[in-house]
């Protein structure tokens, strides 16, 4: 496409496109502050504002009891067990102490040595009694332990209850949030998606348009990132009904567009090709040539089955390849001069003589 224009015609095609995404840029960003300080728009609903606040907050700090409970019986259920085994293995120690004394003492039958299996028997039944109390301690903390997460669990059912009771109007009140933020964005975006539409049916050949494309690619984008995202799916009955509307609406356009344009095209295979050739604008048509279409039809150039060059459209008649009447080389037939020797087309002036002083 911009093969086909004048240098300073690409440039300046490219500073409008430029243009109109600096100037899009400004406007999203404009857009985005404007909407995201509106009232209403970033406000969340949350299930536990529709929640019972007095048996809430009442569970709720049952629940932090008992976890702080939980904890505190977990740091001593750690200190018990190592008690426990600090006395399991003493008492172990000890008795296989013991046993290697006894067997000494069996072995001897030394009877003054009564006294001393009496007294390390005492050591033992102490090191027992302290072992059993461990273990005693252990149990009482496990089952205190036990009562403790059997509360907490209660504790949170019965929280589990009031937010299942609560879920319906919290259901209902998200529902018209997000009704809301929908129709608030809807409110600002439709009218700016409207005058995007009539800007690109209406002022698409304005002398503007570089400023009037960076509006509707704003528009785009704001319809795209600051409305879609934001469809209610309540269901999906408003998502999917949005889709369908939009769907057909767009769906109405390409056809009566299609129609519009084979009516067109019909109307203009009627006409002469010296018509065709004054409708034609010279840049189009070097447009068209240079994607492989034919000007007038806009159908593909077919090529010649024979070794002669196509000079003709096969569809439709047009003369695409003539001759210079100078030098007699083939040319485009649009070319206002011949590429070869330079002589003007056929119905081109040739260029003023410079005035002499």
């Amino acid at each position: 496409m911009l093969k086909s224009l004048r240098v300073p015609e690409r440039l300046f095609q490219l500073a409008g496109w430029a243009v109109s995404i600096v100037f899009a840029g400004f406007l999203i960003g404009l857009g985005g502050k404007l909407v995201g300080e509106l009232p209403g728009v970033d406000k969340y609903t949350t299930l536990e504002q529709y929640m019972d606040r007095t048996r809430t907050r009442r569970v709720r700090v049952a629940s932090d009891s008992l976890v702080r409970l939980e904890r505190d019986l977990s740091a001593s259920q750690e200190r018990a067990r190592l008690t426990l085994t600090a006395a399991s293995n003493a008492y172990r120690s000890r008795r296989e102490s013991f046993d290697n004394w006894i067997a000494t003492r069996v072995a001897t039958t030394d009877p003054r040595q009564d006294p001393e299996v009496v007294r390390r028997t005492a050591e033992l039944d102490q090191l027992k009694a302290g072992e059993r109390a461990a273990q005693s301690e252990v149990e009482r903390l496990d089952a205190s332990m036990l009562r403790a997460s059997q509360s907490l669990e209660a504790q949170r059912e019965e929280e589990a209850r009031l937010a299942e009771a609560a879920r319906g109007q919290y259901e209902r009140a998200r529902f018209r949030q997000e009704l809301r933020v929908f129709g608030i964005r809807l409110a600002l975006t439709l009218p700016f998606l409207l005058l995007a539409v009539w800007l690109v049916v209406r002022r698409r050949h304005s002398q503007y348009w570089p400023l009037f494309r960076g509006f509707v690619l704003f528009a785009l984008f704001a319809f795209f990132f600051e409305l879609v995202p934001y469809l209610p799916s309540y269901g999906g009955y408003v998502r999917y009904g949005v889709g369908v509307i939009l769907s057909a609406l767009a769906g109405l356009y390409v056809i009566r567009a299609m129609r519009r344009y084979v009516a067109r095209r019909a109307e203009v295979e009627q006409q002469t090709e010296s018509e065709r050739r004054r409708r034609l604008g010279y840049e189009e048509a070097l447009k068209r040539m240079a994607g492989g279409v034919c000007p007038g039809c806009e159908r593909p150039i077919a090529a010649s089955t024979t070794d002669a060059p196509s000079n003709f459209c096969v569809h439709c008649g047009m003369t695409l390849f003539d001759h210079c009447q100078s030098c007699h080389a083939r040319k485009n037939a649009f070319f206002q001069y011949c590429p070869a020797c330079g002589t003007p087309a056929a119905g081109v002036a040739p260029p003023a003589e410079p005035a002499v002083a």
